[in-house]
């Protein structure tokens, strides 16, 4: 049955109820107002803005493996504008991640080995900073789930959740994230070629807007097919930026300085 427009806004507390649950499982994403006041968001924001000035004096390249966006802000400043392992070299931003009410969330993941939050795993406390003007490197991510990294490492898909804190709102005029409601349960053969990873750009007759506030958290499962949409703003106006941390299950396979850079990482610099 197709997912109706508007779709349920929830509010997340330190269990799921089973109306979520079941959105979930239907559809496989939830969107939460709210998750985490004002002040929160402006202590996240400073938190990324100190980070960003280290690794700008540092010429940080890459983070366990990881590399490292950098583009040009409104005004033709350097910034980052792919952060990885930021709660790695920010204490304020790992305290944050240990909230509680992320373990709400292990119930989505549908297996009896538990949960955990990926700090150290995948790319870790991902922050992603949009903005389109002249001489920015990330304004938009095409079309792509998850869950390739590990059919590309010839491994099972795992279990994971990508959770999303919204720092900025990003209205539908705005861009922002879409979603394909009900493709994590697709096959293996529409994970890899439904669309063509991060090239297909355009929208979808059957996408979902995800219109969020600061402070709003959303979740989506790894098989999901998303893209992130280029605002039609120039400058300031087109600003969004959103902390990503994957929730896992399964082997603990911890990143460190000596990782090698993943392989489909290679062509981040496509990606604009």
């Amino acid at each position: 049955m197709p997912l109706s427009v508007p779709y349920p806004r929830f509010t997340l507390a330190d269990r799921l109820t089973q109306e979520q649950l079941a959105f979930f499982q239907e559809h496989g994403f939830l969107h939460f107002r709210g998750f985490i006041g004002t002040d929160t968001v402006a202590e996240l924001l400073r938190a990324s803005e100190q980070v960003q000035q280290r690794w700008l004096a540092d010429e940080v390249k890459k983070v366990n493996g990881v590399p490292i966006k950098y583009g040009k802000d409104v005004d033709g400043a350097p910034i980052v504008q792919r952060f990885a392992f930021a709660s790695h070299h920010s204490p304020t931003l790992h305290e944050f991640l240990q909230d509680p009410r992320f373990t709400a969330l292990f119930p989505l993941l549908e297996t009896s080995s538990g949960g955990r939050v990926g700090e150290d795993e995948k790319d870790g406390l991902v922050i992603n900073h949009y903005v389109n003007v002249t001489g920015s490197e990330f304004s938009q991510m095409g079309w792509h789930t998850d869950s390739l990294r590990d059919v590309f490492y010839g491994k099972k898909i795992g279990p994971m959740l990508n959770v999303g804190v919204h720092l900025d709102g990003t209205p539908a005029t705005n861009g922002g994230l879409r979603v394909l409601a009900g493709t994590h349960r697709q096959s293996l053969r529409d994970i890899l070629f439904r669309k063509k990873y991060y090239k297909d750009v355009g929208p979808d007759p059957d996408e979902i807007v995800i219109e969020t506030e600061p402070g709003d958290l959303t979740v989506h499962d790894g098989r999901m097919w998303h893209r992130v949409a280029r605002s039609p703003l120039v400058g300031e106006a087109s600003r969004r930026r959103v902390m990503y941390v994957p929730i896992l299950a399964g082997k603990y396979e911890p990143k460190h300085d000596n990782s090698p850079t993943p392989f489909y990482l290679r062509f981040l610099h496509l990606v604009k």
